[in-house]
């Protein structure tokens, strides 16, 4: 096999595994089902994770969240986004109802979202008391269509809250546009997005202030729940580290000027981050190495109903790779029975979950939204998948039949 990188879009996997040229039909590696949700995603990590937690549990200053390793982990990511704070929190979820919270959304006020993709954009806006208005999505990239979201806009809207989806970022310079014309606030749910670049702009930054999730399948997960904000404007980020810690400022404890929230950074993940940081640059370009070979296979297939993303690597967020796929469920049977595990994410679009119905028209229709959740089917793509194991399921999507 020769070499190839994300940017080069020849369809070849490298070698970087080191392994994978070595495995065959009928070894171990070759029989075995492939998981989307690989068991050994920290197995080179295991001596690292447990001096970790010795360390942190036997320091003497007994400090358990929000302690120096954390400080540092922030700094860390506040160097590497080139942005004014990174807050860190308890998960990504709630790192949107931070800021929420911090830019005083709440009853009576709408926030449009993308009508396809994770809870916590409805249950979020719900959390504060305002009301989520569901946009729909553009039919190949699946993150929010803008036209769809202006159309939404009334004298009661707040913000718009578009989320990367997959592989792909929203449209962040026409969401900015759009936000700055209307006089709203943005929020970019940049949940799985680390590492991505937009027209030379970090995922996270786009916004008046964006997140990270580090839950463990995350493009830079961790053995734990995690999350942090990341805004450029210095006074939001002052209110958001207050509510993060039940409105304390951080210097006088058990002073609390505002009503906050538990959304504590642990200090064991915070030093386990801050170790495993030298690399992610090289996790996230195995990841976009193996998405350029799927997506160079798969497009011809456009004409047999199984479409892969968008190619090219600008925006992109391989955290995972999903295809479209008109007879979807059929093609889930077909790896399986090649022995390559797939997972769906959202079976169902928002507006039509129950918890989050309420607050949809009843008479409406969100065409491309449900169109994604009947065909969306996504493949294995963590970094330490071995070449061979790339091959494998490349050959099995090829060999679905038309």
């Amino acid at each position: 096999m020769t070499t190839s990188t994300a940017a080069t879009g020849t369809g070849t996997v490298g070698t970087g595994t080191g392994t994978a040229a070595t495995a065959r039909a009928g070894t171990p590696e070759a029989a075995a089902t492939i998981p989307f949700f690989p068991p050994d995603l920290f197995e080179d990590d295991r001596r690292l994770l447990l001096d970790t937690v010795r360390e942190v549990a036997t320091d003497p200053a007994q400090r358990f969240i929000l302690g120096e390793r954390t400080a540092r982990f922030e700094d860390l990511l506040r160097t590497d986004l080139g942005t004014e704070d990174v807050i860190a929190c308890g998960s990504g979820t709630t790192a949107l109802t931070l800021i929420l919270r911090a830019l005083g959304i709440g009853p009576g006020d709408e926030v449009v979202v993308p009508a396809f993709g994770c809870a916590p954009l409805a249950n979020t806006v719900l959390g504060v008391g305002a009301t989520p208005v569901f946009a729909d999505i553009d039919p190949h990239t699946l993150v929010m269509d803008p036209d769809a979201a202006e159309a939404l806009i009334t004298p009661r809207t707040r913000a718009l809250m578009p989320a990367h989806m997959f592989s792909v970022m929203a449209d962040m310079p026409r969401l900015r546009a759009l936000a700055t014309r209307h006089g709203l606030r943005l929020i970019e749910d940049s949940a799985v997005a680390q590492g991505a670049v937009l027209d030379g702009r970090p995922a996270g930054t786009w916004g008046d202030a964006g997140v990270f999730s580090f839950v463990q399948v995350k493009s830079f997960g961790g053995p734990g729940e995690g999350g942090v904000v990341v805004t450029g404007d210095r006074e939001l980020a002052r209110t958001v580290r207050m509510l993060r810690n039940h409105g304390q400022d951080g210097v006088h404890r058990f002073r609390h000027h505002l009503i906050g929230l538990n959304s504590r950074f642990d200090e064991v993940l915070a030093a386990f981050q801050l170790r495993r940081h030298p690399g992610l640059a090289a996790r996230l370009a195995r990841r976009a190495e193996i998405a350029a070979h799927y997506t160079a296979h798969f497009t011809p297939l456009a004409a047999r109903g199984v479409l892969p993303p968008p190619s090219g690597t600008d925006g992109r967020c391989y955290y995972v790779y999903t295809l479209l796929a008109e007879r979807r469920d059929d093609l889930r049977r077909h790896l399986a029975a090649h022995g390559v595990d797939s997972h769906v994410y959202y079976p169902q679009p928002l507006p039509h979950q129950p918890a989050f119905a309420h607050a949809a028209p009843a008479d409406g229709h969100w065409p491309n939204a449900e169109r994604a959740t009947r065909q969306c089917l996504s493949l294995p793509v963590y970094p330490h998948l071995t070449d061979a194991q790339v091959e494998r399921i490349t050959t099995a999507v090829l060999t679905f039949p038309a």
